[in-house]
């Protein structure tokens, strides 16, 4: 006896554009909670240590490229930097009995005005670059080293030019820098020529810094050293930043900025140093924190009195 067999030839799902609706909502509300609150923080955390490994094994490649093209260009290398360093040295010895006596007369200044020499040196870790996201927004870099390490949020990264950005996100095996180019960096900078305290911030011109919030009749020229100034504790007071290159000024509204070429060079070197210096306890990242005054329209307009 046959027995009665029921086909099912269409079976009903949900449709394909109501997923796609659903996903989309999911999406969105994980960027605003993301970009809100730091509740997706210990998850982004779990996911970046269980990719560390992958990331290793698809840099290997790229890393094993790197290792054959330094040893083949070791010779020529060496002996670059071996006729540079030479120039060095000789440039060096031409200042350094001039150096001498500045110092000492400085020390003895120093002691005449009653100022006491308090400048703690910081230890520095050192950090190989481990990949650059690709965005177009931000400017990042990922180091290859974290808070096994020591490295916290907020401590400066430079090279020998100067500051090249700060930490932002730290996990134990890497690191995530914000670069000195980015927009949603602020760093408190004064000018070398007339210690005259400014803010620099990031630059939607590639590879600029830009200098805002401060009036038209402000002394800033073109060519002016920009160090930092050390106000707030992030990053220490003279280290090089940038130097001017154009002041825009309008009249009509009494204030002007200006854009400053960085003179560290992240874009030529794979090593860099991330100064240790005292951070907030609770780890937020002053110079990108909204809520830091830096980066509101609370700024007053810095006068030349």
């Amino acid at each position: 006896m046959a027995t009665k067999v029921d086909l099912e030839l269409f079976r009903r799902s949900v449709p394909a554009q109501v997923k796609l609706v659903l996903l989309a909502l999911l999406a969105c509300v994980l960027l605003v909670v993301d970009a809100q609150t730091r509740f997706l923080e210990p998850l982004r955390q779990g996911l970046t240590v269980a990719l560390y490994p992958f990331q290793r094994v698809v840099m290997l490649p790229r890393d094993a490229l790197v290792v054959v093209q330094d040893y083949s260009n070791a010779a020529q290398l060496l002996k670059e930097e071996s006729e540079a360093l030479q120039q060095q040295r000789i440039e060096l010895s031409q200042v350094i009995g001039n150096a001498a006596q500045l110092v000492t007369e400085n020390r003895q200044l120093r002691r005449l005005l009653g100022v006491i020499e308090d400048k703690p040196i910081h230890p520095a870790v050192v950090v190989e670059v481990l990949y650059e996201p690709a965005t177009e927004y931000r400017r990042r870099l990922v180091f290859n080293k974290g808070s096994r390490q020591g490295i916290e949020p907020g401590m400066p990264v430079i090279d020998e030019g100067g500051i090249v950005g700060q930490v932002i996100r730290v996990t134990p095996f890497s690191a995530e820098a914000a670069m000195l180019t980015d927009e949603q960096l602020a760093v408190p900078v004064q000018l070398l020529r007339n210690g005259l305290r400014l803010i620099a911030f990031g630059s939607a011109i590639p590879g600029k810094v830009e200098v805002r919030y401060f009036s038209s009749d402000t002394d800033i020229q073109e060519g002016d050293v920009l160090v930092t100034s050390g106000v707030g504790g992030g990053f220490p007071a003279g280290i090089s930043v940038g130097t001017v290159e154009s002041v825009e000024r309008d009249a009509a509204s009494g204030f002007a900025r200006a854009l400053a070429q960085p003179t560290s060079h992240p874009e030529r070197y794979r090593h860099f140093l991330i100064l240790k210096v005292p951070v907030a306890t609770n780890g937020t990242n002053k110079a990108l924190d909204p809520s830091n005054p830096l980066l509101g329209e609370t700024i007053a307009p810095v006068t030349t009195n």
